[in-house]
């Protein structure tokens, strides 16, 4: 099965030459990783609150989920970037009530920037059955 383009109007639009997700096999779900930009307005949210811009960041990841006809529940693995390790605790605080009691194998990475000034940015593996 060839791969299909993921895409969700409940998401930001591709900032650059990428898919929101890709479902590959038809099981596979790989969502492109998610920074808190609204939406509805292109803008980064939450500037300096790192819970506020991790709510937003899973609440675009929870809609390529759903465009691929997946959910938190569907994710085998996610990456998490920061731009500051300190804020570890407040994302993983946000993140948890997101992935739930059975949450998915993932890596955090501390790194030197992400796009658009973001803090937290976040990407996903799904399984769909």
């Amino acid at each position: 099965m060839p791969r299909q383009t993921i895409t969700s109007l409940d998401a930001p639009k591709a900032i650059g030459p990428y898919a929101q997700g890709v479902s590959a096999t038809g099981r596979l779900v790989f969502c492109s990783g998610q920074i808190p930009l609204d939406p509805a307005t292109g803008e980064i949210v939450g500037a300096g609150d790192e819970r506020e811009q991790t709510e937003r960041v899973m609440l675009n990841l929870a809609a390529v989920l759903v465009a691929a006809g997946a959910s938190f529940a569907h994710v085998a693995k996610t990456t998490i970037f920061l731009t500051d390790l300190q804020d570890f605790a407040a994302v993983n605080e946000v993140y948890a009530k997101h992935v739930g009691a059975s949450p998915p194998a993932r890596a955090t990475v501390q790194v030197a920037g992400l796009p658009r000034g973001a803090s937290v940015e976040i990407e996903a593996i799904a399984v769909v059955d």
